[in-house]
């Protein structure tokens, strides 16, 4: 049984999903709750490109000496810094994603009190894609205490959040992410995810089962 992408598009149309790893840049998604992995797009002589890629990122002035800018400015992407942008956000306007860094480690006991529900209320509301990024050098009780109050309290929003180890991670997962949502290459990326689903529906036998009762 064949299916053309058209066809898989509609018959997973709200059950699909994609994340990427901050720590490669491989690619997870899902189908139907089962999870399927995506190698990194490569060049044509199999290299990575994700550290050729050059892009315009928006960052918040209150990250203008923070080591991600450094690190960003010393990929040669192209830096604006501003006020406009929530306080501790990176923006990468041509993917349309936006990025809040939290150190959950600098948040007092009471996080209502902190202000941080309203202060993610404001950037999900902004930023129709938008990641949480939650560096901590290493995850203890407080620390999934409060990534776990996180995704409770905005769940079913379009926040999605992604704990992470430090400034490379950071940079690594902003960059993956933002250049395979952004043309060309989410094009590619669509093509790909297609083939793949394409592969898993010709092998299930979910599908066979259906098969045979129709020709039977």
């Amino acid at each position: 049984m064949s299916l053309d992408s058209s066809q898989l598009s509609t018959a997973h149309s709200g059950k699909t999903d994609l994340v990427c790893y901050p720590t490669s840049h491989h690619i997870l998604f899902w189908v139907n709750t089962v999870s399927y992995i995506l190698p990194p797009i490569m060049t044509t002589n199999g290299n990575d490109r994700t550290t050729q890629w050059k892009t315009t990122i928006i960052v918040s002035t209150s990250l203008q000496n923070h080591d991600t800018s450094r690190m960003l400015l010393a990929q040669h992407h192209r830096i604006r810094f501003s006020d406009a942008v929530k306080s501790g956000s990176i923006v990468f306007p041509q993917s349309g994603i936006a990025f809040l860094i939290i150190n959950p480690q600098e948040l007092p006991e009471n996080l209502e009190e902190a202000g941080l529900f309203d202060k993610i209320k404001k950037f999900v509301t902004v930023h129709r894609n938008s990641f949480l990024l939650l560096q901590a050098p290493f995850y203890g009780k407080k620390e999934l205490d409060i990534m776990s109050v996180i995704q409770h309290r905005f769940l079913g929003s379009n926040l999605r959040v992604l704990p992470v180890r430090n400034n490379t991670e950071i940079v690594k997962g902003m960059l993956t992410i933002a250049k395979a949502t952004s043309k060309p290459h989410v094009d590619s990326m669509r093509d790909r995810m297609s083939l793949a689903r394409a592969h898993i529906i010709e092998s299930s036998s979910v599908w066979e089962m259906l098969r045979d009762i129709k020709l039977g």
